[in-house]
């Protein structure tokens, strides 16, 4: 197994567990329109660990890899609110949150990699 994996992985558990940690960071940046934002924080959390998880396993790699995939895709509005909204944006400069939105993309292609 790939080095690169266990990155992966221990990226998506870690994110996974701020949730837990520090729900209400997350409410913040996430859209206004969403209904019921503290589940879905507490909900994308334990997915994030579950995949991060998954990776790992030569039973469930396909399948968490395309549930990272999906989650990257389902948290763009997340990082154009933030990118549009300042407060959401917790006040890091414009080029950061661009940045950070164009990451998105190299993380999707770094997941797909494992499919």
């Amino acid at each position: 197994m790939s080095w690169h994996l266990y990155i992966l992985s221990f990226i998506f558990i870690v994110a996974g567990v701020f949730h837990w940690i520090r729900p209400k960071a997350f409410m913040r940046i996430m859209p206004l329109y969403l209904p019921y934002r503290k589940a879905l924080v507490y909900l994308s959390g334990v997915f994030e660990i579950l995949a991060g998880v998954g990776v790992l396993f030569t039973q469930t790699k396909t399948i968490a890899t395309w549930a990272i995939l999906i989650m990257l895709i389902l948290f763009f509005p997340v990082h154009i609110h933030m990118l549009i909204n300042k407060k959401a944006g917790l006040n890091l400069p414009k080029s950061i949150l661009v940045l950070r939105l164009l990451l998105q993309f190299g993380i999707i292609y770094w997941a797909y990699q494992y499919i």
